[in-house]
């Protein structure tokens, strides 16, 4: 095996035979990566054998290796699912994953309110509400919204809907909903439309127009007649989005067809998704993480993360190649569809090879435009750069910008945050909290004094560290070219303070950038500086400002709910400092006392069937 630590050793000597995943991580804690083995010691150990011809990604993750966490299960199939889940909440560098820590976008049908609503979320619940998506792009479904509301016209409106409102607004007068609030169409009527546009986003368009058309038809032999035109409105309108779907195959195929495009380390997966026969929709997913990956491996990641987050798998999914892990990812596709199977095919030629041809053709296309996009974007992030390095009278392009923030309620939960571009982009990577510790009071400069002399107190660590071969921490061991402080001069003057402490004033240049005039402020300059109102450089510095700011007032709100939770349990009558002790210890969080069954409450010494449901009431209000 190759030379590992004692540490490491120990681990490989005592990690089971047995199916499960496993979390490596590196020296600061930080999971990395996260497999899934049938066999965990065997698994785990070849990582570590000499005669392995590893890539240089795994090569790189070796090397960054400390320590080994494993999770057994009881199947491969139980395995693959937590793996899955694992990577979608830890987000490891080291494995492919979807591109960007958002959740994508879903269309919500509130199907189990008396007169759904549709909404745009980022996040599944069982509900009882009718989602579909994901999406890539959150135009994109607002423009899907715009299209349905002009064939369904549902209600948009938060209304009670009791049918007996004097009066409609005015999306009746425009003819964009079908206003329930005034009794102009009932529950039954209404709820039938929802499922009508239900069908509609599942491509099953033909059994909408053929009951519309009865419909039609009956109100017209009723001499409902303006009921009659508006059905046949809305049929017009169906059949013509329906037109413009391209037409795959005379049978009622649903398939999803996937391809991969790759270029230079990135990779783009387009996805087709054809209905009843009909190309209703594609999206395109980028993926990280994907070098020294084969192409197998890359989609199979990708239909696990898709599928783990999509509304509907179809009955068949059509693939450029071979998968890896076809019978257990097919096995798993099978469960969670239900009782239809779902079928992998590769096609060789006919309409299904020409799906996918067609889909690996846009994929390639996607690719290259994002990159040019992304090309475009370097291209405004150098020009920034450069103009703050001529704004500033720099050596050099700032390539490492660190912006500092502080929020506080009243001086309560006081919290600063240090956020820092690289070459004008994010790296939330590097993004840190400071607690505030030693200042009493809503006083904002004392505490960016004590962030910044806690920052640069562990660059001074780093420096301490590095000199004895310990590994340095890349958030505070690599200095800034520019430090900026939100604020004026007296945020400014506290930042110049610690930097000439240190000893790092003729080194990291300090600047505050003042909100209200968008004025930089530069240590011994009394007259401020101002960016043209359209440069680039002024965005950039005006991004970085407001993430920190962002940052920092999730951090403040985070930490305070927190100290609202401690106040509440500490004010509640009867549970003293022991009782709270005994309550988290027993629930692990706060978090876990709120959720807690009162059943198992009333099992902590002292704590009786009516605190526990005092408890529980008092902290379900925060």
């Amino acid at each position: 095996m190759r030379s590992v630590s004692e540490h490491i050793q120990g681990i490989l000597n005592t990690i089971p035979a047995k199916p499960g995943c496993y979390l490596m991580k590196n020296s600061s804690g930080k999971i990395i990566y996260i497999g899934k083995a049938v066999n965990l010691r065997s698994r785990v150990r070849s990582y570590f054998h000499s005669t392995a011809d590893h890539s240089k990604k795994i090569r790189r993750m070796v090397s960054e290796l400390s320590d080994i966490d494993w999770i057994v299960v009881g199947s491969e199939l139980e395995a693959l699912i937590l793996e899955m889940n694992l990577i979608k909440k830890y987000l490891p560098e080291y494995n492919v994953r979807l591109k960007d820590d958002k959740r994508y976008p879903f269309i919500r049908v509130h199907w189990a309110d008396p007169f759904p609503k549709i909404t745009v979320v980022r996040k599944r619940v069982q509900d009882g509400s009718r989602y579909f998506g994901p999406y890539t792009s959150v135009w994109a479904v607002h423009q899907t919204l715009d299209l349905l509301r002009k064939l369904f016209q549902y209600r948009t409106c938060d209304r009670i809907i009791t049918g007996e409102d004097s009066r409609a607004c005015l999306y009746d007068d425009i003819k964009l909903c079908t206003a329930p609030c005034i009794g102009k169409i009932n529950q039954a009527e209404y709820r039938q439309m929802i499922d009508d546009l239900c069908k509609f986003l599942k491509g099953k368009t033909n059994p909408i127009l053929q009951r519309l058309k009865n419909d039609m038809s009956a109100s017209s032999q009723k001499m409902e007649f303006e009921k009659a035109a508006i059905l046949r409105d809305q049929i017009q309108a169906i059949e013509k989005v329906v037109e413009r779907q391209k037409i795959i195959s005379s049978s009622d195929m649903n398939s999803d067809a996937i391809a991969l495009a790759r270029s230079n380390g990135d990779s783009c997966v387009q996805i087709f998704f054809i209905r009843n026969g009909r190309l209703i929709g594609r999206e395109y997913f980028v993926l990280e993480g994907t070098e020294d990956e084969n192409d197998s491996a890359i989609i199979s990641q990708f239909i696990k993360q898709f599928y783990a987050e999509s509304s509907s798998i179809p009955q068949e999914i059509l693939l450029p190649n071979e998968l890896e892990e076809t019978l257990i990812i097919q096995q798993w596709l099978n469960q969670e569809r239900g009782s239809r199977k779902v079928h992998f095919k590769i096609p060789q030629r006919g309409t299904r090879h020409d799906l996918i041809k067609l889909a690996a053709e846009n994929a390639v296309e996607t690719l290259h435009a994002l990159k040019a996009q992304w090309e475009v974007d370097t291209h405004k992030q150098s020009q920034a750069l450069a103009q703050i390095q001529n704004a500033l009278h720099l050596d050099n392009p700032p390539n490492r910008i660190e912006c500092y923030d502080i929020s506080n309620t009243q001086g309560t939960a006081a919290v600063g945050s240090m956020v820092v571009f690289e070459q004008g982009i994010p790296n939330k990577k590097l993004y840190r909290r400071f607690n505030i510790k030693t200042v009493v009071g809503p006083d904002d400069f004392a505490s960016m004094e004590e962030v910044l002399f806690r920052r640069f107190n562990r660059w001074k660590s780093a420096q301490d560290n590095e000199e004895v071969g310990k590994k340095m921490d890349p958030s505070f061991g690599v200095l800034p070219n520019l430090l900026v402080v939100d604020g004026g001069k007296g945020q400014l003057s506290r930042a110049v303070k610690v930097l000439v402490e240190f000893g790092l004033d003729k080194k990291v240049l300090a600047a505050g950038l003042a909100k209200e005039h968008e004025l930089i402020f530069l240590p011994g300059n009394n007259t401020p500086i101002e960016l043209a109102r359209s440069s680039q450089g002024l965005f950039l510095l005006q991004r970085i400002r407001d993430e920190a700011h962002r940052f920092a007032i999730t951090a403040h709100r985070n930490l305070r709910k927190k100290g609202n939770f401690i106040s509440r349990l500490d004010q509640i009558p009867g549970i003293g400092p022991t009782r709270k002790k005994e309550l988290l210890k027993k629930f692990g969080s706060l978090d876990g006392v709120k959720n807690a069954p009162i059943s198992e409450m009333t099992k902590i010494p002292g704590i009786t069937q009516q605190l526990a449901e005092i408890i529980h009431e008092t902290l379900t209000k925060i």
